[in-house]
């Protein structure tokens, strides 16, 4: 990579008005629209996944990605965007010479002092203003950063060729940085067919969440080499992955017959994303609003003092058993709304309105024992028979909805410790969606999803 002497302090946008709207008015209409027609999740990103296409393919998709920067509890003062190379050929990683990014929404400034830093320590970054000149997989994102951040400065990267093993050391160094947020631009497979997509795409989405870098390909991914390196990173630190949007263009404003495919994803802590006092202060949330309602009083959530985490939307299930034995669960699949509301509202549900028992007396109320999940959001599994579908499903971590035209049924991960192995889980789930343990048929479609689960001790 030649080495570039400052150019223009700005640099100004190529894409606007291709990829999206070059009206700074209309442009903000439609990111928040975006933004705010994502899907919920109450995941707490420490980096995001989110892809590059224009707008009208991409946006919505998109949208969901940045959704979840609103449970960040910490200020995002610097954006650290990779994205991968699609113009100009590129050795290792490219940065700017300019001083600030221009956008129709205004100018985003570029913190060289920050990479310079990076520079002196990773030996692969140099400037290169030509690798930004014309490349839109980082420009699609600053309108989206300007809708949902207040006041930050940008590290804007384009990623060519390198060994990702040497890019995830200085991904690691970005996750260092409290004030910091990292994003990785990537879209996913391009021009198959719709049905083939969702097949490929899936099990792309799939081998992220299970931090499978390796399987990273540019086929798969064009930003395969940033995503892997921050896959091989957030192994090394314990994260997770978890994808909160996967879709493609046949499913948004293309055709069917050659579509691209796109996902959002959040990388976040594995374990305890609630801590012991908030799931103890849960759990006491849920017993009183069953105390309330075995009386037929009226019950209102406190929210002063919850963490922006519990606030946001979720989807929960409450159990309530009596001496092992369960007594009643209720949940919801979808997070519609604020996670201790939803815990509270399903605590009722499952204490007074389980139609597979009776309501719960005062009396049995004093001998049950309530644990809650909190729900990660559901992603379709993809699979080419039963056999394969067992091969694909993780015991004792894997939630799944199974349906069937009208028919459907779901199992918490907690329902391993009594079916031990995923034919015996499967059999069992088809048995609750009213099926016959043996049945098997083109149409039926699976979702995963985890849990964290906690109750009383």
């Amino acid at each position: 990579m030649s080495l570039a002497t400052p150019g223009a302090q700005r640099r100004p946008p190529a894409v606007s008005g291709l990829f999206y709207r070059d009206d700074a008015d209309a442009l903000r209409r439609e990111v928040r629209a975006y933004v705010d027609g994502g899907s919920r999740c109450s995941l707490v990103p420490r980096a995001v996944i989110v892809p590059h296409a224009g707008y009208v393919y991409s946006g919505a998709v998109a949208g969901s990605g940045y959704r979840a920067l609103a449970n960040v509890d910490r200020p995002i003062r610097r954006v650290y965007l990779l994205g991968p190379a699609h113009r100009v050929y590129t050795r290792g990683v490219a940065s700017p010479s300019h001083r600030a990014f221009q956008t129709p929404l205004g100018d985003v400034p570029v913190d060289q002092p920050v990479i310079a830093e990076l520079a002196a320590r990773h030996d692969f970054i140099a400037v290169s203003d030509a690798s930004h000149e014309q490349e839109h997989s980082l420009e699609v994102h600053l309108p989206f950063l300007q809708t949902v951040l207040e006041e930050f400065t940008l590290v804007p990267l384009v990623v060519g060729d390198i060994d990702p093993v040497r890019l995830e050391a200085l991904i690691d160094d970005m996750l260092d940085d409290e004030a910091g947020l990292v994003v990785v631009s990537s879209d996913l497979s391009h021009y198959h067919s719709y049905e083939d997509a969702r097949a490929i795409d899936a099990r792309t989405v799939e081998h992220m969440e299970r931090l499978e870098w390796r399987e990273m390909r540019p086929e798969r991914a064009c930003g395969c080499l940033p995503v892997s390196a921050l896959l091989l990173c957030a192994a090394a630190r314990g994260y997770a992955v978890s994808a909160v949007d996967v879709r493609n263009s046949g499913d948004t404003a293309g055709p069917k017959d050659r579509v691209v495919g796109y996902a959002s994803l959040v990388v976040h802590d594995r374990d305890a994303r609630l801590d012991r006092p908030t799931r103890q202060r849960l759990l006491k949330v849920a017993r009183n609003a069953i105390d309330h309602a075995i009386d037929e009083r009226s019950f209102a959530v406190d929210r002063a003092g919850w963490p922006s985490h519990c606030l946001a939307p979720a989807a929960t299930f409450v159990t309530l058993s009596i001496d092992g034995r369960l007594r009643g669960c209720v949940g919801s699949l979808e997070a519609e709304e604020p996670l201790v509301h939803n815990v509270a509202g399903n605590a009722v549900r499952a204490a007074l309105f389980d139609p597979r028992f009776t309501p719960l007396s005062r009396h049995e109320f004093a001998q049950t024992a309530l644990s809650i999940s909190v729900l990660t959001p559901a992603t379709p599994v993809r699979f080419d028979s039963q056999e394969d579908l067992l091969s694909r499903i993780r015991p004792g971590v894997d939630g799944l909805i199974l349906s069937c035209g009208e028919r459907c049924g779901t199992f918490l991960p907690s329902v391993w410790e009594s079916l031990r192995t995923p034919e015996a889980f499967v059999a069992g789930l088809k048995r609750k969606a009213s099926l016959p343990e043996g049945y098997w048929s083109d149409e039926i479609r699976v979702q995963r999803f985890t849990t964290e689960y906690f109750g009383d001790t």
